[in-house]
């Protein structure tokens, strides 16, 4: 972190603590300066840093001020989903989201890609690029069914952080977390099954039910709990769901951390329903606080968690590399992924593993929370201040997703095939639904670096929901 940012950051905070109130004159430039023993352009840095996050207002001939604090929106409240097993829908929505990946001109909002811009990535292309040079013969080998060994080595060092102890023995390397979670749903469900799933949740999985045919019933979920216990508890009472699936770390889309003591519940709900949890802890190394938390997984006792990751999110998406932990279905998984010709690419499993053993890893996930979480914070400003003041935002514990609710009268699937004509793509909350609720919220993705850019496609975002509540 350089000096301007370290500096933003310590006024920042005396500014949450009420050491600088509301209102009240921040330290001149110059003494500033001389108090910190740094330059006036260092000072002039942070404190432009603090105006775009609108902490501090500037005054003409007076100096800087603490902004007048504006009140949060308020978070959603706990969704209500229909509880019915139904079929999945919005394929049409999903494949639009995709093809704008194709646009280099599309401000991608409504993605889900890490920001990769960050000069903390560079050890690992240059281990790539060492691969290349000096192991050409094995990067293009076939790999072994499970995985590089080194590479599953390293990847259960970091579940210690999680709270699971696991060999490397236990865990199988697959194509990306979407890889894993095909593995996982293939080796326990068969077409016509249920399986429950938050409510909203991860558009992706849902398009897998889909195209396996496996109905989804969608269960009430709390934007800073969790899935309802009760809710779940009375759906596994009506109906013969096989799994459910949960992102308990970091949630895809709502951000949340589930509390361990409902961890505890929901394992224990599995266990006496005897269904299996499919975890997807892709977000949890990116959780703001440390250490990051506990993953259901670590209090498994008899195998029915089968927890799935990737370095998508926390590295960067073209890796391709995840991994699943399969407890009592390895054998299963394995057979699966034989059966779906799984093999992974070498050449990224061994950069990966040497990206973790030289220590680059870790460096990369501290500098990238502490950036998601700038980032968070700038764009539930710019959310406030360019949105319509009736919305509900979400607050996220980490990671780089912000969903926004908007009033009812708000239709973003409409709203967001418009703003694809002003090259800016949004998620529609629709998209996270298998039966299409949600039409008046978005998915926001703040991983983009708030740039001057961004800044203005928000406005426009902001602009067209504001013309389609008065339509």
């Amino acid at each position: 972190m350089t000096r301007y940012q370290h500096l933003a950051n310590l006024l920042a905070q005396r500014i949450e603590q009420g050491l600088y109130r509301s209102g009240e004159r921040l330290p001149s430039v110059r003494a500033l300066s001389q108090e910190h023993g740094v330059s006036i352009s260092t000072i002039q840095q942070a404190y432009q840093i603090l105006e775009n996050l609108q902490l501090i207002t500037p005054q003409p001939r007076s100096g800087y001020f603490v902004s007048q604090k504006k009140a949060l929106p308020p978070v959603p409240a706990m969704t209500r989903p229909v509880q019915r097993p139904v079929d999945v829908t919005q394929w049409d929505e999903v494949m639009m989201l995709l093809d704008a990946r194709g646009d280099r001109e599309m401000i991608s909002f409504g993605g889900g890609s890490p920001d990769l811009t960050q000069p903390s990535l560079k050890p690992l292309w240059r281990e790539m690029s060492r691969i290349a040079q000096h192991n050409p013969a094995e990067m293009l080998s076939y790999d072994v069914l499970e995985g590089r060994k080194e590479l599953r080595e390293q990847v259960a060092r970091l579940m210690l952080d999680g709270g699971s102890t696991v060999a490397a023995e236990e865990i199988v390397i697959t194509n990306g977390c979407h890889g894993a979670l095909s593995l996982a749903l293939l080796s326990v469900c068969k077409p016509g099954d249920i399986v429950a799933v938050e409510s909203p949740s991860f558009h992706g999985t849902m398009q897998m039910l889909r195209g396996f045919d496996i109905k989804a019933i969608e269960i009430p979920t709390d934007p800073e709990t969790g899935i309802s216990i009760e809710a779940l508890e009375l759906a596994l009472e009506q109906w013969p769901i096989k799994a459910v699936i949960l992102v308990p770390n970091c949630n895809n889309p709502l951000g949340f951390i589930m509390p361990e003591a409902r961890k505890r519940q929901v394992l224990a709900l599995a266990q006496r329903h005897d269904i299996v949890i499919v975890e997807d802890d892709i977000y949890g190394e990116l959780a703001a606080d440390y250490p990051r938390p506990r993953t259901i997984h670590s209090f498994d006792i008899d195998g029915r968690v089968l927890l799935c990751s990737s370095f998508t999110k926390t590295v960067a998406p073209g890796l391709r590399v995840g991994w699943i932990v399969p407890g009592r279905y390895y054998d299963r998984v394995m057979h699966m992924k034989y059966a779906a010709g799984g093999f992974n690419v070498p050449a990224t499993q061994m950069a990966v593993a040497a990206f973790i053993r030289d220590g680059h890893y870790h460096r990369h996930l501290r500098r990238m929370r502490q950036i998601y979480q700038q980032n968070m914070e700038r764009y539930t400003c710019w959310v406030r201040q360019y949105f319509p003041c009736e919305i509900c935002v979400t607050r996220p514990k980490g990671s780089f997703l912000l969903w926004v609710e908007l009033p009812e009268q708000v239709d973003m699937v409409c709203v967001s095939k418009q703003l694809c004509a002003l090259k800016i793509q949004a998620a529609a909350g629709s998209l996270f639904s298998a039966s299409g609720k949600y039409r008046n919220c978005l998915r926001i993705n703040v991983a983009l670096p708030p740039t001057e850019k961004n800044r203005e496609a928000l406005k426009k975002m902001g602009e067209a929901i504001y013309i389609a509540m008065e339509e």
